[in-house]
């Protein structure tokens, strides 16, 4: 899963005020006629680790489709996302559930001396995934047979349906030149051993990462010659560059977003990617203040989303009812609950409960210490304390992973959000048994909806994919160990000259944007 800055890594999720994000389908010569300049962006962070199979995401990922071949990109099919075939490819089709044929292109050369792209690049790619950190996208996996020199068949051991969307258009997707990955040990950090894509890579840490053309890429031109991406770890200050024209795209936080909804500068535009976040309250059901299943839900019931909504978000993200995200197969219109402090508070009675103190552990920004606050408010009016501790990035994302320390025995209440593909898959699969002290930090397990995770997998009537998926967000939220929150939108203002380009999940494809 990719939360949006670590390991773990809205949907389609628009509006008549915001609009769309267009995702163009392939280059065309109308859409790139222009080229040239420079386009400036904003990144959070250094990217530290570049190789697909040990990289955290977001950024880094945005790297790879810089610099590396991919077979399937995302595209847009009216009100949802489907997947096409990249212009590193001639062929992409799954013949059956369990084969996907491909042809690579010709003329496509790895940088460095390291020769043509072969179909033999890809198997390496794909085979050596399932010993990596990610290799949950690889388990449907078996093997790839190359069949010629740039041709090859994708051989899944089991039918996994998102695969081409979850496993191909996303960073774990790369392909890399295996003759360069044998010459740098098997992995790499910071430096690409070979690129084959429209540009080149440089980073100059704490200050910038810079992509400038690639002298050997002999596929279209993108419409920028180079992209610099400079690190600007503060929204606010990323917000405050491009209003001073020193960006020309940045993403915003949910104030921004409401006002320049409002009121539009000239020269700028809103660009909404999707709603693939889901934000909750998590609670540990193991703690022995909660392990009563009625504490739990009186907490669910105390607590006024709708005004979270308004006083953190200013009402620019969608009502949460559960992880399946707008667009989805699965989503939910609905919780099984409802804010209702009265019950809240025969809840706690007849659980013989009073006085309840809790800590509530957020990571330290500003939407989210809004939520905190008005939650900690929430819960007072039914006679529980709560604390409110707020972490920086580092700890916050160890501290419900038991390898990472001791942490999670102390947790009582935190915010969690995470990001996701499109496919609800991708979602349900950090909230299974095995993942209990891993990312399920509210360490509960239970038989069926381990069941159903398989079965959704394996599962390709678009009905019956969606009434599983409603009946695992039943499961979890019966444990009451969740209160559902929102869906924030991945949105990006941008000067007009612009034409924004990106993945749902929010990841940028510079190579994929146009001049307006």
């Amino acid at each position: 899963m990719k939360q949006t800055g670590t390991t773990r890594r809205g949907f389609l999720g628009t509006t008549a005020a915001l609009g769309a994000l267009g995702l163009a389908p392939a280059w065309t010569t109308a859409a790139f006629a222009q080229t040239g300049g420079t386009l400036r962006l904003r990144i959070d962070g250094d990217n530290n680790v570049l190789d697909p199979g040990f990289m955290s995401g977001g950024t880094e990922i945005e790297a790879q489709k810089q610099c590396l071949p991919f077979l399937a990109q995302y595209a847009r099919d009216g009100e949802t996302f489907t997947w096409e075939p990249t212009y590193f490819v001639t062929k992409l089709e799954q013949r059956d559930a369990t084969h996907i044929d491909f042809e690579l292109a010709e003329g496509l050369i790895w940088s460095n001396g390291y020769g043509p792209v072969m179909a033999s690049d890809v198997k390496f790619s794909y085979e050596r995934m399932k010993d990596t950190d990610w290799s949950g996208y690889f388990e449907a996996l078996d093997h790839v047979e190359v069949t010629g020199d740039r041709s090859g068949t994708i051989v899944l051991a089991k039918p996994f349906a998102p695969f081409i969307m979850i496993t191909l258009c996303h960073g774990p997707g790369a392909v890399l030149s295996e003759k360069a990955m044998a010459d740098v040990g098997g992995s790499f950090t910071t430096k690409f051993p070979a690129v084959c894509g429209p540009y080149t890579y440089e980073a100059t840490p704490g200050q910038r990462a810079v992509f400038s053309a690639n002298p050997e890429w002999t596929g279209p031109k993108p419409a920028f010659d180079k992209v610099e991406c400079n690190v600007i770890t503060e929204v606010k200050a990323a917000e405050l560059a491009f209003e001073a024209r020193e960006l020309d795209c940045t993403e915003v936080g949910a104030d921004t977003l409401a006002r320049y909804t409002k009121d539009l500068p000239d020269g700028t535009d809103i660009a909404v990617a999707g709603e693939l976040q889901y934000m909750w309250m998590g609670m540990n059901t193991e703690h022995p203040k909660l392990q009563d299943i009625r504490i739990r839900q009186a907490i669910q019931h105390a607590v006024d989303v709708d005004t979270i909504l308004q006083g953190a978000y200013s009402g620019t993200t969608a009502k949460s009812h559960g992880i399946i995200c707008p667009g989805l197969t699965g989503q939910r219109d609905t919780t099984g609950y409802s804010y209702d402090p009265a019950k809240a508070r025969a809840l706690l009675s007849e659980a013989g409960v009073s006085g309840l103190s809790l800590t509530l552990r957020t990571l330290n920004n500003q939407e989210r210490m809004l939520t905190a606050q008005i939650i900690q408010a929430n819960l007072m009016q039914v006679g529980i304390t709560v604390k409110i501790l707020p972490l920086d990035s580092g700890p916050y994302w160890d501290m419900g992973q038991e390898s990472k320390g001791d942490t999670w025995q102390d947790l009582e209440l935190w915010l969690m959000r995470f990001g996701t593909t499109p496919d609800p898959y991708e979602a349900t699969q950090w909230f299974t048994s095995d993942q209990v002290g891993v990312w399920n930090w509210e360490r509960w397990t239970d038989e069926e909806f381990d069941r159903l995770y398989e079965e959704g997998i394996n599962e390709t009537d678009p009905q019956k994919r969606h009434d599983i998926y409603v009946r695992m967000q039943e499961i979890m939220e019966n444990t009451g160990a969740y209160v559902w929150i929102n869906h924030e939108p991945e949105a990006f203002v941008h000067s007009t000259e612009v034409v924004v380009n990106a993945a749902p999940s929010g990841e940028l494809n510079y190579r994929r944007f146009g001049q307006g």
